[in-house]
């Protein structure tokens, strides 16, 4: 099982979308049994509610259904658990990695690395913008979850996982 947590600011906005378009993508893919996806916020601000209302419409109207999501802060264990810790923009990355401990830093990385069709390199945060900001962001997040989802099919075909292995964590080659 290959564990991917998306991270943003209050895990009201971008990191729900990501959560919902990559697990879309892996359903499609028939991989939601080889890979986990969670998200998180680097601030507790929104902890324990949906997201944000104009994220769910402009996901809905793509037909992702984020209502059951809520928000939750990151946790020092989601550092061990997961895989692969992609935040949303360099000020989220760099709060994770002062509290990340050095040797799990390879696990951190921007989603946008995984892009093909966007050169930023971050989702910009659309939570004080007008309401086309969120298709701006659902673009650039299908666009990396593709990338993503490449990635992590090469490298479940690079290496097969046994067995006796499963349920233990696989890195996701391509990050920052």
């Amino acid at each position: 099982m290959i564990k991917v947590l998306f991270v943003c600011m209050g895990n009201i906005c971008r990191s729900p979308t990501a959560e919902g378009v990559l697990r879309h993508v892996l359903r499609q893919k028939n991989l939601e049994d080889r890979v986990e996806v969670d998200s998180a916020g680097t601030h507790g601000y929104h902890a324990g509610e949906a997201p944000d209302p104009r994220t769910q419409r402009a996901a809905a109207v793509r037909g992702y259904d984020l209502s059951e999501m809520r928000a939750r802060k990151v946790a020092l264990q989601d550092l061990d658990y997961f895989d692969q810790i992609l935040a949303m923009d360099r000020n989220n990355l760099d709060v994770l990695k002062r509290i990340c401990p050095p040797e799990k830093h390879d696990r951190l990385g921007l989603l946008m690395s995984y892009s093909k069709s966007f050169d930023d390199d971050e989702v910009p945060d659309p939570y004080y913008g007008l309401g086309h900001g969120f298709d701006l962001v659902l673009d650039m997040i299908e666009d990396a979850a593709q990338g993503l989802v490449e990635s992590i099919e090469q490298h479940l075909q690079e290496n097969p996982v046994p067995e006796s292995s499963v349920g233990e964590g696989n890195s996701i080659p391509g990050s920052n």
